[in-house]
Parts: structure tokens; sequence; C-alpha cells
């Protein structure tokens, strides 16, 4: 700082002096604290989601519920359940990009990362039910929520409205009916294991695991939308990557181990049915929470889901019938990566 006469002139800093190192170490310090606080926050969703399926299914056990009835429910709620808690955190808070972020960039993640890995590790070879009933749901659903949030069927303003969200609710409903009416139709399948827990283990379980669920949640929608205006990205990206990724772990982990079991029914029906819940589900209650603005630059999103979808169907019919190949997989794989630089490339 210097006078002139009657004026004060104040000269700036040049970059690397001691005010710009200073801001920037507190600026450093305060990104790794919000990526190790994300992180946290994707560690509880994860295990909460772990340890409520745990002791709620133990619990239904001792009460005598069947198998089929946990898994439509307790088990397949637990899987959903980061998904569903950061979106209703997310809604709550009004932050719509980060709602629909998480559920596409979740589907995303799910058929092309996560169905790319299991594939790379084992072909997988599915049920001819699969094939001609639960792929192409999940087509339709995908479709069908692009037409609902860009109002196609109405002269209004695109977005997420109450009554879209119990439409999504009451398809869903619908997809629980086919799949019970399956289940019956096919009892084999993996069993729940009947674990000699105490009361007071199952309640603790229970317990902690919903406050993991809840406090994961909390800590993961707060931190990714700080760093999003931290690092000037969008909470678009943040949703469609970070965010998706993290809350897709629980998928990952069953998929990839189902393959590496050459069970591939439950690695591949693990993915086609988790984004059916996600779509029909998830955005169902975020919207039934808060009515939601639409994004229309997530359509771009919706084609690759859609398109990523039709692919996994015709390569039910390419190679070796009703599996999914080894370079199929590497194909889905290849598209997520080349897709995901370039959202990234266009927010640098």
């Amino acid at each position: 700082m210097q006078f002139v006469g009657q004026k004060i002139i104040i000269k700036p800093l040049k970059k690397g002096r001691f005010f710009h190192s200073t801001f920037d170490s507190k600026y450093s310090k305060l990104m790794v604290l919000q990526i190790a606080l994300l992180v946290i926050g994707l560690v509880l969703l994860v295990k909460g989601a772990d340890w409520l399926v745990d002791g709620a299914s133990v619990l239904a056990k001792k009460h005598k519920v069947s198998d089929l009835a946990i898994g439509l429910t307790i088990v397949a709620f637990g899987t959903s359940a980061p998904e569903l808690v950061v979106n209703a955190v997310a809604a709550s808070g009004n932050y719509p990009d980060l709602v629909f972020g998480n559920v596409i960039g979740s589907n995303n993640f799910n058929l092309f990362v996560i169905l790319g890995i299991a594939g790379l590790i084992i072909p997988l070879s599915v049920q001819s039910s699969t094939v001609w009933k639960e792929i192409p749901f999940s087509l339709l659903a995908a479709i069908f929520l692009l037409f609902l949030l860009n109002n196609y069927f109405s002269s209004g303003s695109s977005g997420l409205s109450r009554i879209d969200s119990i439409i999504l609710l009451v398809f869903f409903g619908g997809f629980l009916y086919y799949v019970a009416t399956q289940l019956k139709s096919d009892p084999a399948g993996e069993t729940v294991e009947n674990k000699d827990y105490s009361n007071l283990k199952i309640w603790t379980l229970i317990g902690i695991g919903l406050a993991g669920l809840v406090g994961g949640g909390k800590l993961v929608v707060d931190n990714a939308v700080s760093m999003a205006q931290a690092m000037g990205v969008s909470e678009k990206i943040i949703g469609l990557t970070i965010v998706a990724a993290g809350t897709s772990l629980p998928e990952l982990a069953t998929s990839v181990v189902a393959a590496m079991k050459k069970n591939a029914d439950i690695a591949i029906g693990n993915i086609v049915g988790s984004n059916i819940f996600n779509i029909l589900l998830i955005l169902g209650v975020s919207g039934l929470i808060r009515p939601l603005d639409y994004n229309p630059a997530f359509n771009t999103d919706i084609y690759l889901l859609s398109a990523g979808t039709a692919f996994l169907f015709i390569a039910m019919f390419t190679g070796k019938k009703q599996r999914l190949d080894r370079w199929e997989s590497l194909i889905l794989l290849s598209v997520y990566l080349v897709y995901t630089g370039y959202l990234i490339s266009l927010e640098v």
C-alpha cells in the first residue's frame, strides 16, 4: 500500500506471495476435509444398509416371515437404501440436479460399469424371462421417464410433480407384483441365512443401520454440494459421477461377487432390477417429498441409459444366445469411460 496525494493505492500481491499461498493452503485443506467427509458418508450409507438388512432379515425370520417376503421388502429396500436416502435429503434441500443426477447416474453406472466388470469376469448367461420381460421393462421405464420429465404428455413445464411421482409408484407396485408371481412360480433361489441373534443385537443393528443411512446421506449431500460450489462444477456432474458411483457400491459388490461365483442370474438380475427400482421407487419418493424442476441437460444421460439397455437386449441375440459376452461387456465399460471423460471435459 502507498499514498499518492489524498489517494490510497493498494497494490495487489503477486501470485505466489504469502496471502495467496495461505488462501490456497486453507482452500486445499477444506477440499480434503470435504472429500474425506464425502467418503465417510458413502461408507456409512453402504454399511448402514448392510446392518439394516442383516438385523431386519433375522427379525423377520424369527417371526416366521418367508424368504420371498424378506427378499421383496427388506433386502430390496437395503440395496436401494443409499440412493433413497441421498435423494430424500437432496429433495428436502431442493437440489433437483443432485436428485436426478444420482438416479440417472447410478443407473448408467450399474449398466455400463458394473455389468461391464462382471461380464469381463465371466460371460453372463441369463434366463429367458430376464431377456423378454425384465430387460424390456427396464428400457420402457427409462423411455417413460424421459417422456414424463419433459412433460410430453402435457403442455406444462418440465419437471417431476407429485402426480408424476404417484404414477411412478403405481408402476413400481405393478413391478413388485410381477416379481412376486415370478418367484412363486420359481421358488428356488437364494435364501436368507438364518442367523441366531439376540433381540438386543437385532435392534442394535437396525438402529445403527438407520442412523448410518441418515447420517451418511446427510454427509454425502452436504459435501457433494459444497465440493461442486467450491470447484465450480455443477451439481449435475457431481451427482452423475461421484454420488452415483458411491451409492451403487452395494450393487457393484453383489454383482462382482455373483460373477466370481459364476451366478450370472444374480449378477445381471441385480442390475436390471436395481435400475427399475431407482426410476420407479426412488424418483417416485423424491417427487412426493418435493416437486422437482428438471434440467433438460439430463436428457442426454437418459438417451445413453436407453441406448445401453437396448444394447443389452440386442446382446442377448449376438454371439451365444441369451448371454452377455466379454467383448460386449468391454464395449459397455468403454462407452461409460469415454462419456464420463466427455462430461468432465465440458466442465473444465
